[in-house]
């Protein structure tokens, strides 16, 4: 389609795990839709807060699982991080990496100098290894204590394991915030660092950011004044969407990447044929109708909630039909659901966010 959401990109900035993938398994559809983009010329991009991973090493796992991938088409938190560095730094700067060696690789390769210790640092970097410990976050609390750059890879507060959440580089970075009293400069997403080192490398001018999570890939791709698309194929749900703030907002909504050949008006957020919205009060919203598409009865409550003030919200159901949609969007109850607000995820994720 000529006139549909792909033709107003030259690159696909996509998120992994929860956009592309599920665990082990492909999301439907989503390995035919990044052939499709390329097909027609559209490049697509894999963006990774995953700094304990090289390139080639992610590039090979998405192949495996169907996707025309190489390591030029990665990018991850750890090349960002260096790209900070490096140009915040002369060359020959000694850097204290606490992390994998996939991160001092891509701190030697900006021309800098990795060292162990703090007295020789400085800056500091952070991003996950699981030989993290009690030295390693010693001598970077030391060398950040003196006055030392620091840039951590990402803040993900845990990451999934078949245990269960397990602490994340956030977690390590918050020993040291809590024993200096800083704030370190962040690569990965939310911040805008990783996409625009993403866009920087493949000279994108319409870059389009997707994921599926609202508090990293949207919050990240607003942040770098990029156009965003939500998919509900992972973490970020129909709830978390109609509670979100503005800075958490997309520009567009889709129930997976096939969304990528709509329309980019049927995408928005707006009033939609066949579903109607009522809002009488502030935080109180009625869906009534009887459309086709329950995504579009989501745009089309969000928009009317959103224009009302946002927050928190109360939706209730006018008819089976819409009773049926809500229920098709996870809000089923009986004949209401009350949304809460977001950020409940805490930034966790984060082994291929």
């Amino acid at each position: 389609m000529s006139d549909d959401l792909l033709s107003r990109h030259d690159v696909l900035l996509a998120d992994l795990d929860g956009t592309l993938y599920r665990g082990p398994s492909v999301v439907p559809g989503a390995v035919e839709a990044v052939r499709g983009a390329a097909e027609r010329g559209v490049r697509t991009v894999y963006v990774t807060n995953n700094a304990s991973r090289s390139p080639s090493s992610v590039a090979e796992h998405l192949a495996e699982l169907g996707f025309a991938a190489s390591s030029e088409d990665v990018v991850a938190s750890s090349q960002a991080a260096a790209t900070m560095l490096a140009e915040q730094l002369p060359a020959g700067a000694r850097v204290l990496v606490v992390g994998a060696e996939a991160l001092a690789a891509e701190v030697t390769a900006r021309g800098l100098r990795v060292v162990t210790t703090a007295g020789e640092a400085d800056a500091v970097v952070q991003g996950h290894s699981p030989h993290t410990g009690w030295a390693q976050l010693a001598e970077a609390t030391v060398a950040v204590r003196a006055g030392a750059l620091w840039v951590a890879c990402n803040l993900d507060a845990t990451l999934p394991t078949e245990r269960g959440p397990l602490p994340g580089n956030g977690a390590m970075v918050g020993v040291v915030r809590l024993s200096t009293g800083r704030e370190p400069q962040v690569a990965g997403k939310p911040g805008p660092a990783l996409l625009l080192e993403a866009a920087r490398r493949t000279g994108a001018q319409r870059p389009l950011m997707i994921g599926d999570r609202l508090d990293t890939d949207i919050e990240g791709g607003r942040a770098a004044d990029m156009a965003t698309l939500l998919v509900l194929t992972g973490i970020s749900d129909a709830a978390e969407l109609l509670a979100a703030p503005p800075q958490l907002r997309p520009d567009y909504v889709a129930a997976d990447l096939d969304g990528l050949t709509a329309r980019p008006e049927d995408l928005a957020f707006g009033p939609r044929p066949g579903w109607d919205v009522r809002v009488p009060e502030p935080g109180t919203v009625v869906l009534s109708g009887s459309g086709a598409d329950p995504v579009d009865a989501l745009r089309a409550l969000c928009a009317a909630h959103w224009a009302a003030g946002g927050g928190p919200v109360h939706v209730t159901a006018d008819g089976d039909d819409a009773a049926a949609a809500l229920g098709g969007l996870g809000l089923d109850v009986v004949d209401s659901a009350t949304v809460a607000g977001v950020g409940k995820h805490d930034q966790t994720g984060g082994a291929d966010r």
